[in-house]
């Protein structure tokens, strides 16, 4: 019975929500940890009969699994998609979700690298490899353009203008923006593109993408992650590093150079505007560290 919920929660959010196979799954996995509960707990209801009570006997459980808040927090929020779903399908006639309380959870700002440290860590690419021209055309397009590594992965050459100095990105959603590119990464872009990615074997369906692996296909977004982590440690740099550290540490700095948070907003692909207001609690924390160093009279 739940197997046909969830299969019909899936088409849901892959045709109506276009979400990306990564979160449909995280959805349905969410949904998943709520059956095995029921199975274990011997009540596997349907959705209609499952109370408040139930749900919050449910969070208990995944929290007494040893799940931190955060983990909790993404459940509960995938339950309440679950039920949206459900209500627009008549499969249910009200909400359990709605009074579910979502545990506390501490806001950490993530890491932000300056620009000396994303120079360092650039710096340590090994040109003479065929690759390196590709990693460092990669990083200086992540870095000028703002890009979640799933863009970047899946950046076309046919959504580069660098002549005019803008690429077209599609985004979350098959949502497309034109960012502006750099000029160093428009430098390295052209590098690569003419003098290394031309003498590749191209896979059959690969010749409009523009980062190739050494096999002439697309990049893993798994390869990416790991040479950022691999530079870092070679720059001596003991930062919590990924590749969305780039994309954040391009927000804070436009955001500490005085950018227009629409504009941000808008480069970033983000749907709504509270999402780039992050990058308003990273300028604070940036202007009270400065004080803090430099300001005599600031405890």
């Amino acid at each position: 019975m739940w197997e046909a919920y969830k299969k019909g929660f899936k088409a849901y959010l892959q045709l109506e929500r276009s979400l990306s196979e990564n979160s449909v799954e995280a959805y349905i996995r969410d949904v998943d940890k709520l059956t095995d509960y029921l199975q274990t707990s011997r009540q596997l209801t349907t959705p209609e009969a499952l109370t408040l009570k139930d749900l919050q006997q449910f969070v208990k459980w995944i929290a007494e699994l040893g799940m931190t808040a955060t983990s909790q927090a993404r459940i509960i929020s995938g339950l309440r998609g679950f039920y949206k779903y459900c209500l627009m399908e008549n499969i249910t006639s009200k909400d359990p979700t709605t009074l579910l309380e979502v545990p506390k959870l501490k806001r950490s700002l993530p890491d932000v690298l300056s620009y000396e440290e994303i120079e360092n860590i650039i710096s340590q690419i090994d040109l003479s490899k065929p690759e390196g021209g590709r990693n460092k055309a990669i990083l200086e397009t992540m870095y000028s353009c703002g890009l979640r590594v799933s863009e970047v992965v899946n950046l076309k050459i046919s959504c580069l203008y660098l002549d005019v100095g803008f690429i077209r990105v599609i985004g979350k959603g098959d949502k497309e923006r034109l960012v502006p590119i750099g000029s160093d990464a428009i430098k390295y872009i052209s590098i690569y593109k003419d003098s290394i990615r031309i003498h590749q074997v191209i896979q059959p369906g690969n010749e409009d993408i523009l980062f190739l692996n050494r096999r002439g296909s697309l990049l893993s977004r798994v390869m990416i992650f790991i040479l950022i982590k691999e530079l870092t440690l070679k720059a001596g740099i003991k930062k919590n590093i990924s590749p969305h550290t780039f994309r954040h540490s391009f927000a804070t700095h436009l955001v500490e150079g005085g950018a227009d948070l629409r504009a941000v907003q808008e480069m970033l692909g983000h749907e709504s505007i509270t999402t780039t207001e992050i990058y308003t609690h990273l300028d604070r924390e940036y202007l009270r560290r400065t004080l803090e160093k430099y300001h005599p009279g600031f405890k």
